[in-house]
């Protein structure tokens, strides 16, 4: 029997007294740390907490000042510092009780990334952009830093930013690899033309909508949204527990949902299945390219494979790059890998035991949740093979299945971590940030928010400017980018929700010190995350370059200004238009209408800083549209190969009107 422990007033004491000084001490957010980035020329904040009452004392070696605060009875403290011109490395002092030295500190220009997963997109991982591997090992910058913040929602304002390892990363080609390839271009770019060192805070989360990042305020004043995101900020968070025990009841009606299942088994995994009845699919690909726009759900896809006798008594490979969202894969019926996620490459180990000379059978049953879904990716990296390099290619024809899609089931349990519910993201992710001096934004989403494009054209100009209010720098610099062209190419102009999203985006530069890189040129019909990242970073930057740097580079392709009708052509004007061309041949992508709002494709020529548009289809034309579509065939450029962003001179509604 252990003995009775009885602690004596004076120890009682000194643990209370250490608790307290413990809890006391000096603390910053997760924004200051070595390595960190702050803004230059200007009074930058810094913040914390410590025991109230008490003053804290911060120190800034290149200026040797000493600055003080009081903190109040919360414990909170703030005070602003002088920052110089630029340079580094310094250091910071922050003392109470304890003292905290930031080391390795620079002067610079802070950048905040955000958006959803074109903006999230790494160089590696999931990402793999155009020539990663050399990109990643040269990315030796000791003058760009990072900050990652990690995922996280929240109902209410978050005073705190969770980050990776804890603070700033200087970027090496340890660091940058699953950073924001945009983002990191983007610095790239800036440093290499400036030499002023740059911060990047990286605060992104693919798939989502754009309510998700704007403020609960600013919300309730946009009809669409105020009344969700009342809900959203009246509702208690949900305990982990209770959200668990009600996704396993789902689970359940998933599982039963799904007819490729019996009792648990994999009945559609099994070698002698009957599969006259399955349709074929060429991978790796997007099912909603695939004539499936709004498949979220589980389908099952299967391939035979003939092994040869050379491959007996070896273990083997079965890669199938990127899926989207959640896979099991069999092997000849038996499981051999499961992944959870859509930024996961997919690479199973299949036992030799597995494996026979002849036919074999590969089964994958993917689940999508939301967005795109199937088996896409790199096709070189949908093989089998052994560890000696033998390969059998994947890609191509694999037979598949639906299952169920949601729709068929009662709705999921909200996750109390779904970021897709308006504020949450803003109060996670952004709001802690606001008091922290920034150069300006970069942000690159809009695909969430196609299908309600026409709402965009508001939602948009306001999370903006709800920004702008929020943090010390004022009306800063805010630049974005335009959707990429994206899925299958239509052969007669049409109507487009991504075309209207684009139009949205144009418009929002209206607002003050706003700038969009057009990367119409850039994308893929099959893959919504185009790899030239380089591209991206790099158009974002000549924005950046011309309008804060004071560089006279172009930073802009040819932008519409005006139309005159004259006879049976359209005479249209442009902005940004110095030495137009056509990139690769004639004029493509323009089409015209007259009253009746039928679109023809239409003939078009460049004269000087104008495009004259005809079409014999046409003989009284009233409007012009320009790369409408959501993956257009356009080539319209300047003398410094920008592309023209797409545009239409019509105001007729548009198939998001209304759509919310």
């Amino acid at each position: 029997m252990m003995p009775k422990i009885v602690l004596q007033p004076l120890l009682l004491f000194l643990l209370f007294f250490v608790t307290l000084c413990a809890d006391a001490m000096v603390k910053l957010p997760a924004l200051f740390s070595n390595n960190m980035v702050l803004q230059r020329q200007t009074n930058a904040a810094i913040w914390g907490t410590a025991t109230a009452g008490k003053t804290v004392t911060v120190q800034t070696s290149w200026n040797k000042k000493t600055y003080w605060a009081k903190a109040d009875a919360g414990g909170n403290w703030s005070l602003k510092v002088s920052t110089p011109g630029y340079g580094g490395p310094f250091s910071i002092s922050v003392a109470e009780e304890n003292t905290i030295k930031l080391e390795n500190v620079l002067i610079g220009d802070v950048w905040l990334c955000s958006g959803q997963s074109n903006m999230e997109m790494p160089l590696a991982g999931w990402g793999k952009v155009m020539n990663y591997q050399q990109e990643i090992a040269a990315a030796n910058y000791p003058a760009i830093r990072l900050l990652q913040a990690l995922h996280v929602t929240s109902n209410t304002p978050a005073k705190d930013l969770a980050v990776r390892n804890n603070g700033w990363d200087i970027c090496t080609p340890q660091t940058i690899a699953e950073f924001s390839a945009a983002a990191y271009f983007f610095a790239r770019e800036i440093y290499e033309k400036t030499k002023i060192p740059v911060g990047l805070i990286h605060s992104s989360w693919g798939g989502t909508i754009a309510e998700a990042w704007t403020s609960f305020e600013t919300l309730q004043t946009l009809p669409d949204f105020a009344a969700a995101a009342k809900k959203v900020r009246t509702t208690p968070e949900l305990d982990k527990a209770s959200y668990d025990e009600q996704m396993k009841q789902w689970g359940q009606k998933k599982n039963q949902a799904d007819k490729g299942l019996v009792s648990g088994k994999p009945v559609w995994a099994a070698m002698d299945l009957d599969t006259s009845g399955w349709q074929t699919m060429q991978l790796p690909g997007l099912w909603e390219n695939k004539g499936y726009p709004d498949l979220d759900g589980v389908v099952w896809f299967r391939k035979k494979v003939t092994i040869p006798g050379s491959w007996n008594d070896k273990d083997l490979a079965l890669s199938l790059s990127t899926i989207d969202d959640d896979d099991i894969t069999y092997f000849n019926g038996v499981q051999v890998g499961a992944t959870i996620g859509y930024d996961h490459d997919r690479v199973y180990k299949v036992p030799a035991s597995l494996a026979k000379k002849g036919d074999n059978y590969i089964t994958v049953r993917v689940m999508d949740n939301g967005g795109g879904g199937g088996l896409y990716g790199d096709a070189k990296q949908m093989f089998l093979g052994t560890t000696a390099g033998q390969q059998i290619d994947l890609s191509g024809n694999w037979i598949y299945k639906i299952s169920f899609t949601f729709k068929d089931l009662p709705p999921a349990p909200e996750s109390p971590q779904n970021p897709d519910r308006p504020g949450v993201l803003y109060n996670a992710m952004i709001h802690p940030i606001t008091r922290f001096a920034i150069k300006g934004v970069i942000w690159y989403q809009g695909e969430s928010n196609a299908g309600r494009a026409g709402q965009y054209r508001e939602l948009f100009p306001a999370l903006i400017e709800d920004w702008r209010k929020r943090f010390p720098s004022g009306d800063f610099p805010f630049y974005f980018v335009q959707l990429a062209n994206y899925r299958k190419r239509a052969s007669l102009p049409a109507a487009s929700d991504w075309a209207e999203l684009r139009e949205a985006q144009l418009m929002t530069t209206r607002l003050p010190h706003t700038g969009m890189a057009t990367i119409i040129d850039i994308g893929a019909a099959d893959d919504i995350h185009p790899k030239n990242k380089q591209e991206v970073g790099r158009r974002l930057a000549l924005i950046a370059l011309n309008k804060v740097y004071g560089q006279k580079n172009e930073y802009s392709g040819p932008v519409y200004q005006s139309q005159q009708i004259s006879g049976g052509a359209v005479t249209l004007s442009f902005t940004h238009a110095k030495g137009m061309s056509a990139k690769d041949g004639s004029l493509k992508g323009f089409a015209l209408a007259g009253s009746d709002k039928k679109f023809y494709w239409a003939d078009a020529t460049i004269k000087g800083n104008t495009v004259v548009v005809r079409s014999a289809s046409v003989k009284a034309p009233v409007a012009v549209r320009y790369a409408w579509a959501d993956n257009p065939e356009a080539n319209l450029v300047n003398n410094d190969g920008l592309p023209a962003s797409p545009f239409r001179t019509d105001s007729w509604d548009g198939v998001t009107k209304g759509k919310k």
